[in-house]
């Protein structure tokens, strides 16, 4: 064998030899009849052998033609298969992303997110790491996960795509006296028993900071590191507590009522993490992308009302 045939050229070899017809070949190859003709011979040439054998009325192939067949189909199923397989890597719809989230926007928005981006791509493998935002952040850095549904950080290595405001609100136990329509006045907390969650935690610096912006000070009668003891405690009616909203789900507590507070209205954003000079798996991207539709389509929002 002088030279060994392309994958072009074994497509063409195998559809006349599935048609028995150059003309229906031709065709099917968007190709004129001459052309595949020369194809088929300068194959011949290159290995020595004839394949086909052909007359006015007739193409059937050789024993070398027949040998050679099986090879061929199964050389290009092989082929076709495994760039199948890869197309679906390189496109994202299949793969494995290991995504983060502050275990509030885990719990409330994220299994909405995955469930309506797996009905698109099922073979996707999805890994969740909830944890707080600084945790979440270092783990982007050393490439742990690919991207972090997290606050914002004012750091150049972090790309931060914002998603939705979440304000801080009072929580309280439903039917107590705090239960009533309207926005709360910052004046509340001054007046009743305040629960805090534990001081390492990002609710605490959003709380400290809203009460700080809101000239309250307060001293904690309970420090806990749980939302839901949080939900717990109020649910108890041991006193009130300033909270994102996105975290009242997890206080897991139907006793638990909230109300939004008057101005100053403080918020965290919440919003799309990742690495600036780190390109994204195409797997992550996909997701990124489906992230990007339902926020612009007003589906990915904190839930308030």
């Amino acid at each position: 064998m002088s030279r060994t045939p392309n994958l072009a050229t074994l497509r063409l070899f195998m559809a006349v030899a599935r048609t028995r017809s150059f003309s229906e070949a031709a065709r099917s190859a968007n190709l004129s009849q001459p052309a595949l003709s020369r194809t088929i011979r300068l194959m011949e040439d290159d290995m020595g052998v004839r394949l086909f054998d052909r007359s006015s009325r007739h193409v059937e192939l050789t024993s070398a033609g027949a040998m050679l067949l099986p090879t061929v189909e199964r050389l290009i199923a092989d082929f076709d298969h495994a760039f199948a397989t890869l197309s679906k890597d390189l496109t994202g719809m299949r793969g494995r992303i290991v995504i983060g989230a502050l275990p509030s926007f885990a719990a409330a928005s994220l299994p909405r997110v995955i469930r309506s981006y797996i009905a698109g791509s099922p073979s996707v493998e999805i890994v969740i790491r909830d944890d707080i935002a600084g945790a979440l952040y270092r783990q982007l850095r050393d490439g742990q996960i690919d991207l972090a549904f997290v606050t914002e950080m004012d750091e150049p290595d972090y790309r931060f795509e914002p998603l939705f405001a979440d304000r801080c609100v009072l929580a309280f136990q439903s039917g107590s006296p705090f239960d009533i329509a309207g926005e709360a006045p910052w004046s509340t907390l001054a007046e009743a028993p305040f629960l805090a969650m534990a001081s390492s935690s990002s609710v605490r610096a959003m709380s400290d900071a809203a009460l700080l912006r809101a000239g309250i000070t307060v001293r904690p009668l309970y420090e806990v590191s749980q939302l839901v003891t949080m939900g717990g405690l109020l649910a108890a009616g041991l006193g009130v507590t300033v909270l994102p909203h996105s975290t009242i789900t997890m206080l897991a507590n139907p006793a638990v009522a909230w109300r939004p507070l008057e101005k100053p209205a403080v918020e965290r954003k919440i919003g799309i993490a990742y690495l600036r000079h780190r390109s994204l798996s195409p797997a992550a991207a996909a997701f990124l992308s489906h992230c990007r539709s339902l926020h612009r389509d007003g589906h990915l929002v904190s839930g308030e009302r």
